[in-house]
This record gives C-alpha cells, sequence and structure tokens, in this order.
C-alpha cells in the first residue's frame, strides 16, 4: 500500500498544497498536469489510510463484547450513521 511509504497528515497537508498551487494559478500547462496528477496520487494515499482506519476500527467493535453485562446495560455501545459512538443511555433508576 502506497500510505506506508507516507503518512496521512504528510499526504494530507501536501495535497492542500498542490490544491492551493493549482488555484492559484500562474503555472504552465505541464507544470498544472504534473500538480494536477499528484494531486490524484496524495488523495489515493489518504483514501487508503482512512480506508485502513475504518476497518480497524470496524475490527474493533465486531470484537467487543456484545449484550447485556450483570447490571443489564449493553455493553457495546451502538453508533450513529457516521460511524460516531453514541453517549450511553443512563440506567433507570
Amino acid at each position: 500500500m502506497a500510505a506506508d511509504a507516507v503518512g496521512y497528515e504528510q499526504a494530507r497537508d501536501e495535497l492542500a498544497d498542490v490544491v492551493r498551487r493549482l488555484e492559484s494559478g500562474g503555472t504552465t500547462l505541464e507544470e498544472s498536469l504534473a500538480l494536477w496528477e499528484r494531486g490524484e496520487q496524495l488523495a489515493q494515499i489518504c483514501q487508503e489510510w482512512l480506508d485502513g482506519a475504518r476497518k480497524r476500527l470496524d475490527a474493533v467493535v465486531a470484537a467487543a463484547p456484545q449484550g447485556p453485562n450483570e447490571a443489564g446495560e449493553v455493553s457495546r455501545r451502538a453508533t450513529s450513521g457516521r460511524g460516531s459512538p453514541t453517549p450511553p443511555t443512563p440506567p433507570n433508576r
């Protein structure tokens, strides 16, 4: 995976720089094409990192114990549509 050679933050920052340079203009057609191609590579690297992170998170969630614990609370927290944990529901007292 190309993401192993470049970290996510480094690829993201370089991609932002490529976009700034393309938007500012002042480059030749050849330079613009080279920047565009580099931007495509960087976007792919970022996507690979994000996909890998999603798989790792999914694996952790899948491996988490499920079902009620001794107090009757569900130990695996539900997630919202964006994949972020929702706050636990307080027990009835």
